[in-house]
């Protein structure tokens, strides 16, 4: 806005004309003075109006403006740089160790069965070493480290001027404090960024810290190579010692291994590591630490190693419970020892029914539980070594008729009972028409033989008439929490899960509560009031809980999983997936609930494979190692040519065969007679012995037997 009309006029008519040739800087600091005192003595005419202006005034340099703008920025620069620091650096993350300490999984007898993370020693106090030991790093390390305030200018000018006689990068400069900052708070990488940020950390490290503790907490954490971190944890790893007792040549010989540890560890480069260890002895003569007389005493160091048993640093199990074990272990600084609820026979039977299972390209997972939840064993595929990829826990594979358990649960809490009747006859659900996989119907049938022959129209009639809703609620009830589909084709497993959750839901009805959460750590003898809350578990009812197992006794007794048949009571279920994709075979006896698994990765089919052939073969055989259980004794089964399944082929090598060695592939199928012995082979590697009796005997009456169902897995 223009000022009013006259201002010019009015506000210079009582001043001097200010010669044009005279500039501000020949004014004198009285003429400014005057000029500002006629101004405040004589009233403007805008006062003499009635109103004031807002207009400026002329801008004065003043003599300390840029002194105390430097002194400002200064300030407002060192109060954040403290701020950054005392957020990114805080100094009790330089006692933390750099890498996650050894975890050490026991199993529930105590005995180790795994280890994982990096071997961190106990904290050293510098003032407690032997001046020795103390030396042989400051005379490799850091020379200056007691006179300097965390950055050598000295040492960064005699690397800079090595490396670049050398031509390329042969020396650092950083010091003891440096190397602490860089090994506490910042990645390794080699920048001018994070060189600044090292420098500013050390100088941060050296106002708080004395030279003492700045050493000690070096040397407790400083990588010295074969996973061991800190000065405590090196010695005992290499002489079987500790830092206290160290020599000057073991004390050498660590000391040389911090420029390159992984390359000069002694245990694979011993010869390296001495080279290095004469390195120091000349580093500490020259700087006073040592004399040449004692230096040339000190010959070669031989390494004493600890014998420890080595263990692996990673199973299936180990992979599924390390998480919850440093959960467990809490805010630890050295090893932990964590006891698991693995039992070492178990697993060691799992193995070998795997091992022994001969399969080619397909692929196995095994989980056994308790009851309460508890994993005793679980195999995740052939060999870990091969592919560590756990298909117990992180693969997800459609169940197939393993998932009408979830249906005739829903089922019975409606109201019905194994002896009610349901339609096994071809059904059409809206644009869904479900088939039998033998494409055999028996009209009207009991729940009990349709869970037994695994009849998908009898299940979809099941889920259309209780609803999805009820079929997916009794899932989520036992502990499914994968999507599953609103729709009616969620009967025949179209939903894919985990076998260790299907292995859990079985385990409900052994334990008569739901859900059963499977576990591989002992649960604390404490909750809090909010997971005893989460953690309660529900009743099925006397008469839910007796009819189910019903429904799974006579699929195991005449149904689809009559091979995994125990001498003892027995309970489960069989899955086959669409086009053979997965074979399951799930069910419990005793106090052990048992989940088996046989596919491909590629999740490509498998033709002739059910959950009623190698899984409950499997399921069965490691049960009875597992229960400590005689075979059963099988009659001949006289088998009818038309009602025979199609066997296992496909990517199934060798099956185990009752009474013969693993490794034996049948791939015959009709009967051998011979010293008085008649075997009958089956095409799903099934045998059958009958004695001949001797040819001087009449042949004894045959022994009455029940009628049994044809050897067939009819299920999808």
């Amino acid at each position: 806005m223009p000022p009013p009309s006259g201002y010019r006029d009015r506000h210079t008519a009582d001043r001097k004309p200010i010669d044009d040739d005279l500039g501000d800087g020949d004014w004198e600091d009285q003429d400014w003075q005057d000029w500002d005192e006629a101004d405040d003595d004589r009233p403007t005419n805008a006062a003499r109006q009635g109103y004031s202006t807002n207009l400026p005034v002329a801008y004065r340099p003043g003599r300390w403006r840029w002194t105390i703008r430097a002194v400002a920025a200064a300030v407002v620069l060192f109060v954040v740089a403290v701020g950054w620091l005392a957020l990114t650096a805080p100094l009790s993350k330089s006692l933390e160790p750099p890498a996650p300490p050894s975890v050490t999984l026991l199993a529930a007898d105590g005995t180790p069965i795994a280890r994982r993370g990096a071997t961190i020693g106990k904290p050293v106090d510098a003032v407690s070493l032997p001046p020795h030991v103390i030396n042989a790093f400051l005379a490799i390390e850091d020379r200056r480290f007691r006179s300097h305030w965390g950055v050598d200018p000295w040492g960064i000018t005699r690397a800079m001027f090595h490396n670049m006689a050398a031509g390329g990068l042969r020396e650092g400069g950083s010091t003891i404090t440096q190397q602490l900052a860089k090994n506490a708070f910042l990645d390794s990488d080699r920048t001018a960024g994070r060189k600044i940020r090292e420098a500013m950390i050390a100088l941060w490290l050296e106002a708080w810290l004395t030279k003492d503790e700045i050493l000690s907490r070096y040397l407790s954490n400083v990588y010295f190579g074969d996973n061991a971190y800190g000065l405590s944890a090196a010695a005992k790893h290499y002489f079987s010692t500790t830092p206290d007792k160290l020599t000057i040549g073991q004390a050498a010989m660590l000391a040389g291994l911090v420029k390159a540890p992984s390359r000069l560890a002694p245990t694979g480069n011993l010869a390296g590591a001495r080279a290095r260890q004469a390195v120091v002895i000349a580093a500490m003569v020259r700087g006073g630490f040592l004399e040449k007389a004692d230096a040339a005493d000190i010959g070669p160091v031989r390494l004493r190693p600890e014998k420890v048993k080595s263990l692996p640093d990673g199973t299936y199990f180990a992979d599924w419970v390390l998480p919850a074990a440093r959960d467990q272990a809490g805010a630890i600084s050295t090893e932990a020892r964590v006891t698991t609820t693995l039992d070492t026979r178990l697993q060691k039977a799992a193995e070998r029914v795997v091992r022994r299972a001969g399969l080619n390209k397909a692929q196995v997972a095994i989980v056994a539980l308790r009851p309460d939840g508890r994993v005793v064993a679980m195999v995740g595929g052939k060999s870990y070594a091969d592919s560590p990829f756990n298909r117990a826990t992180q693969a997800r594979r459609q169940p197939g008729s393993a998932f009408k358990l979830f249906v005739y649960l829903a089922a019975l809490r409606s109201g019905m009972t194994p002896d009610s009747l349901v339609d096994d006859s071809p059904v059409t659900i809206g644009e869904w028409s479900p088939k039998n996989s033998d494409g055999r119907y028996k009209g009207m049938i009991t729940l009990r033989q349709a869970f037994a022959r695994s009849s998908n129209v009898a299940a979809a009639r099941l889920t259309q008439k209780v609803g999805v809703r009820a079929v997916i609620k009794a899932a989520r009830d036992l502990g499914i929490s994968t999507e599953l589909p609103n729709e009616a084709t969620i009967a025949l497993g179209s939903a894919s899960s985990s076998l260790l959750e299907l292995t859990a839901a079985y385990g409900a009805f052994a334990a008569n509560g739901y859900p059963v959460r499977p576990h591989g750590l002992n649960a604390p003898t404490e909750k809090s009031w909010i997971e005893a809350l989460g953690d309660r578990s529900n009743r099925f009812g006397d008469r839910v809980h007796g009819e189910m197992l019903d429904l799974l006794r006579a699929s195991i007794s005449t149904g689809t999983g009559r091979q995994a048949a125990l001498s003892i009571d027995s309970y489960g279920k069989t899955g086959t997936s669409q086009d053979n994709r997965d074979a399951l075979f799930l069910g419990f006896a005793e106090d052990l609930v048992v989940g088996v698994w046989v596919g491909n990765d590629d999740n490509s089919p498998n033709p002739g494979l059910s959950g009623g052939g190698i899984p409950a073969r499997i399921w069965r055989d490691f049960m009875q190692s597992a229960l400590r259980l005689s075979p059963v004794a099988r009659p001949p089964v006289e088998i009818d040519v038309d009602e025979t399944d199609d066997g296992d082929f496909g990517n199934i090598g060798d099956v185990i065969i009752d009474g013969l060695p693993a490794g034996n592939s049948l791939g015959i199928e009709g009967s051998v007679s011979g010293f008085g012995l008649n075997l009958k082979f089956g095409r799903d590697g099934s045998i059958a012995i009958d004695r001949k009796p001797p040819r001087d005997r009449p042949d004894p009456p045959a022994p009455a037997t029940r009628d049994r169902p044809p050897v067939r897995d009819e299920e999808l």
